[in-house]
């Protein structure tokens, strides 16, 4: 909602809505169906998997969901650079999933939070428009998160940053690739 809000498209309210409810329903609604398939079928314990091994399976299905919703956003011209934030989310939850092979974990909202931060860095250059105010408000909001998962000792110091820098360096590498 924040691109639509933030972002100059010339869709209509319709076109948005219908937009909206393609990215819920495909990065809400079947990555919940999914992990609940897997606790279902006792591949994962939670639906919350703690351990790196449990959160192999969902975020290899994540990033192949997300590759193919940035590839669908992508191919719709006034999309483009909707679509890239998809594919930078891609990018970040497979590069974590590298990082899981070699037995580092890294906090998975501080990678989303990241991949905004980052996603409105490059939309400031892309669009030679500041987003300063919201990437500020991300920045702050990215700080808030990451003070309760170490306080509820979900993750170290060291797993937040390198999530969230992780997401911040998807958009980039993307940005430069394309």
């Amino acid at each position: 909602m924040l691109y639509f809000l933030l972002i100059p498209n010339n869709l209509s309210h319709d076109q948005k809505l219908a937009i909206l409810s393609v990215v819920f329903i495909v990065s809400y609604l079947i990555p919940l169906l999914i992990l609940m398939v897997l606790k279902k079928i006792r591949i994962i314990k939670s639906h919350e998997p703690n351990d790196i091994k449990e959160r192999k399976l969902p975020i290899a299905l994540m990033i192949i969901i997300f590759y193919l919703l940035g590839n669908l956003l992508m191919s719709i011209p006034n999309l483009r650079d909707l679509g890239f934030l998809f594919c930078a989310t891609s990018l970040g939850l497979f590069l974590i999933y590298i990082l899981f092979n070699l037995k580092i974990n890294a906090s998975l909202h501080l990678l989303s939070f990241g991949i905004s931060t980052g996603y409105f860095m490059v939309l400031s250059s892309y669009y030679s428009q500041s987003f300063t105010t919201t990437i500020i408000v991300i920045i702050l909001l990215s700080g808030l998160l990451a003070s309760a998962r170490l306080h509820l000792k979900a993750h170290t110091t060291k797993e937040i940053y390198i999530g969230f820098f992780i997401g911040v360096l998807a958009n980039f590498c993307l940005n430069y690739f394309l």
